[in-house]
């Protein structure tokens, strides 16, 4: 998005691609489906991100959802909304997302050279001077650095424009997984290995105190747990676990109170009095978690319904509304879907991306301390940021 807007604005740009293509870690956004961004208001969009929202307010009005949405519709890629306002390509196709954008680069004249990683930025008496890559020096006054994250190494983005920013001055805040799955410390969630979990409410509780929760859905993993909620909550959980111990309490039914809950055991158990426990609570959890669930109350998979006690009934009712899971840490930074820290953004001018401590240095995307939960917030801001850094450096 850099590389073309600055090339339409009349710049001679050459994109300096690291691998062997363009666009390998956006054809994998999305599940290959690509989230191009949220269909929110700009007061939705800047609580969307947990480090620096507000830092994006004046590249926002420059370029929003809309603006992004016309520029796809506009060359050929349709664009649906599904649920939670999110904006994908009617094709449901990543590829075609980087067709559009590798067209629009070629469109306005920028060359792009692959399988030409930067090995570092040069300067002098602090002002742009080149880069340096194995091809050779490469002289120029601007620079945008849009080399992403460090989570999927393999598609390109393994951290090096962190370094590259170090060197020139600029602080870097700690780098760490964010939207990752996390790891659990309790052995059986091996066994409800791709269960998932619908209209449940997740709270993150650090040294069991509340920090944040949401609703939705839910994945048990051979390692822990993933899905939506657990991702939007992930970014939190890392920060707390340097100083806490943090863990997960799952509510299976957040729209009923304890007293409905109990209701509903009360009725369950005297319908099916002489059904076993373990053919009742279907009707309340999923049927692959119920022989967990009543090993922990404490109770015999063999008891009816008639013979639950009212101290057993409790248990349960506690359970289905507080069901606790000890993190044990993130998954690897290599898999988790964004980077939490990067370049300080103090140090760039919010207007047009510039740095403050290097004239002509440049920054757009995920090398920045930004970032938002799921739904199309990042790539949002990664559009909006590359649109405006090559804007202004075209200038």
């Amino acid at each position: 998005m850099a590389a073309g807007r600055a090339a339409e604005l009349g710049a001679r740009v050459l994109l300096l691609e690291k691998m062997g293509r363009v666009g390998v870690k956006l054809t994998l956004t999305g599940k290959g489906r690509c989230n191009l961004t949220n269909g929110g208001d700009l007061p939705t969009f800047i609580e969307s991100y947990r480090h620096n929202g507000k830092f994006l307010h004046n590249v926002f009005s420059r370029f929003f959802n809309d603006d992004l949405i016309s520029f796809f519709t506009s060359r050929g890629l349709p664009v649906i909304e599904e649920r939670g306002r999110r904006i994908f390509p009617a094709s449901s196709r990543a590829q075609d997302v980087v067709r559009v954008l590798r067209g629009y680069v070629n469109s306005q004249g920028a060359a792009v050279q692959i399988h030409s990683p930067v090995q570092e930025i040069l300067t002098d008496e602090s002002r742009i001077t080149g880069v340096r890559t194995d091809a050779g020096i490469f002289k120029t006054a601007k620079v945008i650095l849009a080399t992403g994250g460090a989570s999927y190494p393999q598609t390109g983005s393994s951290g090096d424009g962190f370094g590259m920013a170090e060197k020139l001055g600029h602080t870097i805040q700690r780098i760490r997984p964010a939207l990752v799955p996390l790891e659990i410390e309790e052995p059986y969630v091996r066994d409800l290995q791709g269960l998932g979990l619908k209209n449940v409410k997740v709270t993150l509780l650090s040294d069991g105190r509340k920090a944040g929760e949401e609703f939705g859905e839910m994945l048990f993993t051979h390692f822990g747990v993933s899905g939506p909620i657990i991702l939007t909550l992930s970014g939190l959980a890392v920060d707390k676990l340097s100083s806490a111990r943090v863990d997960l309490s799952i509510d299976f039914k957040p729209a009923l109170s304890p007293e409905q809950v109990e209701a509903r055991l009360v009725r369950e158990f005297q319908k099916h009095s002489r059904k076993q426990i373990l053919n009742i609570l279907p009707n309340l959890l999923p049927r692959r978690f119920i022989p967990v669930f009543i090993q922990r109350a404490g109770i015999s998979l063999a008891i009816k319904g008639n013979e639950v006690r009212s101290g057993d009934r409790k248990r349960l009712l506690h359970l289905l509304k507080d069901w606790r899971l000890t993190i044990k840490g993130p998954r690897p930074l290599e898999e988790a879907i964004i980077t939490a820290g990067g370049v300080s953004v103090p140090e760039i001018h919010p207007s047009t991306m510039e740095s403050k401590i290097i004239p002509g240095l440049y920054f757009c995307g995920e090398i920045m301390d930004v970032d938002g939960k799921t739904g199309g917030y990042n790539l949002q801001a990664a559009f909006s940021t590359g649109w405006v850094a090559g804007e202004a450096a075209a200038i």
